[in-house]
C-alpha cells in the first residue's frame, strides 16, 4: 500500500502555476491536445482519457514528467481526433444528444472519447469530454418542441426553414425531433428556452453537481408561472421555499451510506389548473472517503437496537417537519469557543465493542475547548428548540430547529439552558459539554440535519445556504 501510495505522489505531481518551460514549444501532432487546467495531474489525465502516464511521457516528450498549467498535451490513442479537448460537466436536463448539437461534435466520436455504450449513461453531474471545433457556428439560439409540436410550426414561428433547423441538428427529417430536447437555432434568441426541461420549469441548478455522500445538497429552481413544486432526490421527498428573486430552493443531505453511484433526481411540477409535468435524471453521488475510527468500547445497553432503534425513530419525528419560516441566516456560528478542539469528524466509520464497521459518526465532536469557557455550547443560528430532556444514548440532548427542514442537535451535554419552545439567536448559551450517554469522555457531538438526514456540519460553518447563486442548468 505505501509502494502505491508513493508512486502516486511522484506520477500525480500537482499543477499550481504555470512553469518557465512548456512541455511543448510547438504545436504538437499525432493527436488532439488537452490543455493543463490548475490541479490536474499526469495521473488525473491518464484516467480521464484511459491511457497510461507513460504513454503520455512517450506521446509528448515529458522524460521528467514535469507539466504546467496551459501546457498542451497530446492524447495517444486518438489519431483521428482533431482539436483541442475540453471537460464539461453535464447539467441537469442536457442530454447526449443536446451535447453534440451544442459542440457541432458526431456522436460516434462524443460517443469514443467519453467510452460510452448507450446514451442513457449520460447523467447530471458527469464530466463530459469534448472536442472544440474550430470555425463551427455560433448557435446563439436555444428553443424546443412542446409536446404535440412539430418541427414544421416551430419553423414558422421563428421565421426559419425547417430543413435549416434539420440541419443543423443532425436531425434525419423534419420529423424526428421530442418534445422538450433542445434545438439550436442559427442566431439570434429565441422566443421559447430550450433547456431540455419540461416548458413549465425554467431552470435548474444543482450545487454540488456531482454531490457526495454526507452533503447537504441545494437544488434551485425557476419556473415559468405560478405552480407547485416537489420532487425527490435518492427517493427522499423534496420540500421546495421561495427566494427573494422568486425561485424556489430545496436544501437536501444525502446520506453518508449512501453507495456512490447514480441515483434519480425527479421534479414534479403542479400547474394551476391541475395539469402535472415531471422530469426525472440521474445525478452522481460521489465517494466522500470517510475514515475509519479506532474501535470504540461502550457500555452494551447503548448500543443495543432494542435501545437505539426507538430512540433513533424518536429523533426522526422530531426532525421530519420541514418549518415554512426560515429562522437563520448566512454561515452557521461555531458552537464552542475553540474551533481547533474539534475531535472527531463527520461521516468516520465506526465500530462500537468489536462490531463490524457498520455505523458511521453522525455529526462532530468538540472536546473541552477553552480555558476561559471550558464547558460552554452555544447556538449556531437562530430558531426553535423543539427537544431538550435526556436519552439514553445521546445523554443531555438539545434539538433547534432553524426552519426549512434544518436542524442543530447537542448530545451528552452536562447541563441543558434552554427548554423546549424557546426561541434562541445565534451565539446564545444553550448548555455544557459533558459525558452524559454513550461516551468515553466529556465532549460535545453537534449535528445538523437537512430534510430528515444528518449532513456534515463543517459544510454549514463553510458555506452561507441556501447560496444566492445565478441558475446554470440552462
Amino acid at each position: 500500500m505505501i509502494k502505491r501510495i508513493l508512486a502516486l505522489f511522484f506520477v500525480g505531481i500537482l499543477v499550481l502555476v504555470p512553469g518557465p518551460v512548456s512541455a511543448q514549444t510547438s504545436e504538437p501532432s499525432g493527436g488532439p491536445v488537452y490543455i493543463i487546467q490548475p490541479g490536474d495531474t499526469l495521473w488525473d489525465i491518464a484516467a480521464l482519457f484511459n491511457v497510461t502516464v507513460d504513454d503520455i511521457v512517450r506521446a509528448n516528450n515529458l522524460p521528467g514528467g514535469d507539466i504546467y498549467v496551459g501546457d498542451r498535451l497530446i492524447i495517444p490513442g486518438l489519431e483521428n481526433v482533431t482539436g483541442t479537448l475540453v471537460t464539461e460537466i453535464v447539467l441537469f436536463g442536457e442530454t447526449l444528444r443536446s451535447l453534440t448539437r451544442q459542440y457541432g461534435m458526431d456522436p460516434a466520436i462524443m460517443r469514443r472519447l467519453n467510452r460510452l455504450i448507450s446514451p442513457t449513461e449520460i447523467y447530471a453531474g458527469y464530466r463530459l469530454i469534448l472536442v472544440e471545433q474550430e470555425n463551427r457556428p455560433n448557435l446563439t439560439g436555444r428553443t424546443s418542441l412542446d409536446p404535440g409540436g412539430t418541427l414544421l410550426e416551430l419553423a414558422v414561428r421563428e421565421g426559419i426553414s425547417p430543413w435549416t433547423i434539420a440541419g443543423i441538428n443532425n436531425l434525419d427529417g423534419i420529423g424526428t425531433s421530442l418534445p422538450y430536447e433542445v434545438l439550436y437555432l442559427p442566431s439570434g434568441d429565441s422566443s421559447t428556452a430550450g433547456t431540455g426541461l419540461p416548458t413549465a420549469i425554467l431552470s435548474v441548478d444543482i450545487d454540488p453537481l456531482p454531490t457526495t455522500q454526507g452533503a447537504t445538497t441545494q437544488i434551485k429552481v425557476q419556473l415559468a408561472e405560478s405552480a407547485t413544486l416537489g420532487g425527490a432526490l435518492v427517493d427522499h421527498p423534496l420540500h421546495f421555499f421561495q427566494v427573494e428573486d422568486g425561485s424556489w430552493v430545496a436544501l437536501q443531505g444525502v446520506h453518508a451510506m449512501t453507495e456512490p453511484g447514480l441515483y434519480p433526481l425527479r421534479l414534479d411540477v403542479t400547474l394551476p389548473n391541475g395539469g402535472r409535468q415531471s422530469f426525472e435524471q440521474l445525478i452522481l453521488v460521489r465517494d466522500a472517503y470517510f475514515q475509519q475510527d479506532p474501535v470504540l468500547i461502550v457500555d452494551q445497553l447503548t448500543v443495543d437496537p432494542a435501545i437505539t432503534e426507538p430512540e433513533n425513530q424518536q429523533l426522526l419525528a422530531i426532525t421530519e417537519p420541514a418549518t415554512p419560516q426560515k429562522y437563520w441566516d448566512g454561515i452557521f456560528q461555531l458552537p464552542v469557543d475553540e474551533q481547533y478542539c474539534l475531535r472527531s469528524f463527520f461521516g468516520n466509520r465506526r465500530s462500537y465493542n468489536d462490531s463490524d464497521y457498520i455505523y458511521f459518526h453522525t455529526g462532530v465532536d468538540y472536546g473541552v475547548c477553552s480555558e476561559a469557557h471550558p464547558f460552554d455550547i452555544y447556538a449556531p443560528a437562530d430558531g426553535v428548540v423543539v427537544f431538550a430532556g435526556e436519552l439514553i444514548v445521546r445523554g443531555n440532548a438539545t434539538v433547534i430547529d432553524h426552519g426549512w427542514g434544518i436542524y442543530s442537535g447537542f448530545w451528552h451535554q452536562e447541563a441543558i439552558l434552554v427548554s423546549p419552545g424557546e426561541q434562541v439567536a445565534a451565539g446564545q448559551l444553550i448548555g455544557k459539554i459533558g459525558k452524559t450517554g454513550r461516551v468515553t469522555g466529556p465532549h460535545l457531538h453537534w449535528e445538523v440535519w437537512a430534510n430528515g438526514i444528518q449532513v456534515n456540519p463543517l459544510q454549514w460553518l463553510d458555506e452561507a445556504l441556501p447560496k444566492q447563486v445565478e441558475p446554470t442548468g440552462q
